[in-house]
């Protein structure tokens, strides 16, 4: 990929500008677009599940404890899953995304498409910045430049623009959220020393995350990308199920043998310390790597547009002429043949 960057800087350094074409064998890849938008949606619907299925767990051992607190359990459950898993994933699947997989028939109507996702963004990012105050998430005098831009309708001028902030402050507010939340995780995974409440936590953060940069950025992955990220969340959240059913303190103790069987209380201290701390970082290093699998999405599809957005996608007379005397010459030979015969 960085070849073929490379290789396009020279040609527009030289004056010659990318074709649908040359854009077409360069970044397009065969793809099923109802394919990628099933299996998005089954990544989501299997996450739901999931966590669904261990929140139901986790009330009812309550609910065998004390049947009224396990209905206030399964109330709060019930509340957790709406607020904290359904509202962040309609708001990520409802967010724009940019155009970038296209061939010669959809590349116009992708760059319509684009031009205007980029204006949206810049009016989210501007109207965000004017209204919340200390956000701190976009550099303000680059969002200053970007509102002259989009009032005098300079197009080059938007765009450069948010190329800037997604280069500088946008990337380095993501770092940001991706560490705090990868800080929970561990934290609460720590914490928690529960299958279950671990594989809910682990989704949850993941969810919310992914919820953040999206809304940071202004746009979310594609279909294909995002059902990427939703099975890497899916995946995160068995990993942590599995941590969670680990004894793994338990196997360091038995290894120090003798060191601790006069002392069971420090034997114990020592594999609840061990199992939290494995699960806690592991499950903190899981949401990190959502969180840069996520961003590294984002930023390729952001580029992907800009490119697209210079491309040249309407043929130029000549090679419309010399398009139809090909045309004509094959009929002439072919109705040759045919009198021949």
């Amino acid at each position: 990929m960085a070849k073929k960057d490379t290789q396009l800087k020279a040609e527009q350094a030289g004056g010659e500008k990318l074709t649908i074409y040359d854009y077409e064998q360069r970044y397009t890849k065969r793809q099923n677009v109802r394919g990628a938008k099933f299996f998005m949606r089954f990544a989501a619907i299997l996450i739901g599940i999931v966590v669904f299925v261990c929140l139901f767990f986790v009330a009812k051992e309550i609910y065998e404890l004390h049947p009224y607190a396990g209905y206030s359990a399964a109330g709060v459950c019930l509340v957790l899953y709406i607020v904290l898993y359904i509202v962040p994933l309609v708001k990520i699947m409802r967010t724009g995304y940019f155009v970038t997989n296209v061939n010669g028939f959809t590349a116009r109507e992708a760059q319509k498409h684009n031009r205007k996702l980029r204006h949206e963004i810049a009016d989210k990012i501007i109207d965000l910045t004017a209204k919340v105050e200390g956000v701190g998430w976009y550099d303000s005098e680059a969002v200053g430049r970007l509102a002259i831009a989009v009032k005098t309708g300079d197009e080059e001028g938007v765009k450069n623009t948010l190329t800037e902030l997604y280069k500088g402050s946008v990337k380095k507010s993501a770092k940001e959220l991706i560490f705090k939340s990868s800080l929970r995780s561990a934290t609460y995974s720590a914490i928690s020393q529960t299958a279950k409440v671990d594989t809910v936590l682990v989704a949850f953060i993941n969810i919310q995350l992914v919820k953040d940069l999206v809304f940071l950025y202004g746009f979310r992955p594609s279909d294909a990308r995002l059902a990427k990220i939703f099975a890497r969340v899916l995946q995160n959240a068995l990993i942590s199920y599995g941590l969670g059913g680990m004894n793994i303190g338990q196997t360091v103790v038995q290894t120090m043998g003798s060191a601790v069987k006069g002392i069971p209380i420090l034997g114990t201290a020592i594999a609840a310390i061990v199992d939290s701390s494995v699960q806690g970082l592991a499950n903190g290093t899981l949401t990190t790597v959502i969180g840069y699998q996520t961003i590294k999405y984002l930023n390729t599809e952001y580029r992907l547009q800009n490119i697209l957005d210079g491309v040249d996608v309407s043929e130029t007379p000549v090679e419309l002429e010399e398009a139809c005397t090909e045309l004509e010459t094959q009929l002439k030979k072919k109705k040759k043949l045919a009198e021949a015969v």
